[in-house]
């Protein structure tokens, strides 16, 4: 995927459900994997010429982890003019330490949104981007129907009203392995998950599976997408 592609996908989706308003002030939050580095490099091209006029503060929630290096991340941010602050937390002690979490990543999201929340409206933000693309929408509502027995994937935007926050996903019509056509074309500076649960959870069993169905029923991941936007999903926009 080039950044056209790129940009043009975004800007649908940015224009679809009206993410994006004259004088925002954005928070990206970057996990330095290629998803958000990818949604960095697309509201940064948008902000170029989009007709309204927004500004972007790249966020990362520093979970703890030994490892986890940063500096070309901070490098790019430099290059895109996008100031960078990275949050240091305990998130990760507490998680497997302290708590010693057997299933740890819902309170992690939990404790990684808050800590993202607060900083985001420490800066003056008022929105807040995640990197969520085609996939994480149709992994989330097969998750939701597997796991909870209802049909359900996240808005395009949400509303937090006790931050007075509204968090918006402008990647949602990309697919991930455009994503991943970036990240190989233009040499995203992606930094390895150092989380131990990395690669063993119900979201990675639910991506597999995705892979399966769509090797043995081409089109299926199309389709259901498709259902994802026309669900009726409670809280989802018209």
């Amino acid at each position: 995927m080039d950044l056209q592609r790129l940009y043009s996908l975004t800007r649908k989706a940015v224009d679809t459900y009206q993410m994006i308003d004259d004088n925002d002030r954005i928070a990206v939050g970057i996990s330095g994997g290629k998803d958000s580095l990818t949604l960095l490099y697309a509201l940064h091209g948008l902000m170029q010429f989009y007709p309204k006029k927004f500004s972007l503060e790249a966020i990362t929630v520093d979970l703890g982890f030994d490892g986890f290096d940063l500096s070309r991340v901070s490098m790019l941010c430099e290059q895109l003019s996008v100031p960078y602050t990275v949050l240091s937390t305990d998130i990760g002690k507490i998680l497997f330490q302290e708590r010693k979490e057997s299933n740890p990543c819902s309170l992690c999201a939990k404790l990684r949104k808050g800590a993202l929340n607060k900083a985001a409206k420490q800066s003056g933000c008022n929105k807040i981007a995640y990197a969520h693309h085609r996939e994480d929408l149709i992994e989330t509502m097969l998750m939701s129907l597997l796991y909870e027995g209802r049909f359900y994937a996240f808005s395009p935007y949400t509303y937090l009203d006790r931050m007075d926050l509204t968090v918006i996903r402008p990647l949602m019509l990309v697919p991930e392995a455009d994503v991943k056509g970036f990240q190989n074309k233009y040499g995203l500076p992606v930094c390895k998950n150092p989380c131990p649960a990395d690669g063993s959870t119900k979201r990675e069993y639910v991506k597999l599976l995705t892979k399966t169905l769509e090797k043995e029923n081409p089109g299926v991941k199309t389709r259901l997408f498709h259902a994802v936007l026309t669900g009726n999903i409670p809280g989802w926009p018209s």
